[in-house]
Order: C-alpha cells, then structure tokens, then sequence
C-alpha cells in the first residue's frame, strides 16, 4: 500500500531529524526534511497524474472550456508547491520567508483565476436586467 510507504518514510524521517536537532546538526535536519518532502512528492505524482488525467476526461465530456480546467489545476499546483516551500522554510526556523512565499503564491493565483473571475462576472452582468 502506497499509504504505508509513505507514513513509513515520513516517521524515519521525523526520527532521523529529531534526532540531529538534539545532535544540533540542523544544516543535515533541514536536508533530510527537503530529501523527504521531495521523495513523498515522488511516491504520489503517479497518483496525480491518475487524478488529473480523470479530471481531464471528465471536463472533455462537458461544455466547460478547456482553458478554465487548466488554470484551475495550475491553481491546485501552485497551492501545493506554495505549501510545500512554505513548510520547508518553517522547517528552517524561517517563518517570514515562509509567509512571504505564501503571499507570493496567493497573488500568483489571483492574477491566474482573473479571467475566470471576469468570465463569472460577465454571466452576472447577462442575468442580471
């Protein structure tokens, strides 16, 4: 089960980091926390791949615009590459570089999700008298 690999690398990994904090080996903490992250994201892409690929057939089977779908998972990657970053600098005791990637990321989706937004608002303005 993918579950299981996955649970189990991160707890080594959580033993191993605890472990070289105390040690105060933080520079190794850090890089077996990124080493980690980067392995998980490795373990689930396949499983993404799946899920996007289904989405994708979903939406060709609807009148839904290709061009909203793929912004829309642009959007779900950034967020998850924002968080991703994000803890990783927390991780490294960096907790305002870790709200500015953040903040980064959220006007990077604003700009992203403008022309759904005007689209939407485009609709309203038709139904409306």
């Amino acid at each position: 089960m993918e579950i299981l690999k996955i649970v189990s690398i991160g707890v080594i990994a959580t033993v191993l980091v605890v472990f070289l904090r105390q040690s105060n080996r933080e520079d190794f903490a850090i890089l077996i926390s990124i080493a980690t992250g980067l392995i998980i994201f490795s373990t689930i892409l396949g499983k993404l791949k799946y899920v996007v690929e289904i989405l994708n057939q979903l939406v060709k089977g609807t009148n839904i615009e290709f061009a909203y779908f793929s912004v829309i998972l642009k959007i779900i990657g950034i967020s998850y590459l924002v968080e991703f970053g994000a803890q990783i600098s927390r991780d490294a005791g960096e907790e305002s570089i870790a709200n500015k990637i953040e903040l980064g990321g959220r006007v990077i989706i604003m700009v992203l999700a403008m022309p759904i937004l005007l689209t939407l608002m485009d609709l309203i303005m038709k139904i409306l008298p």
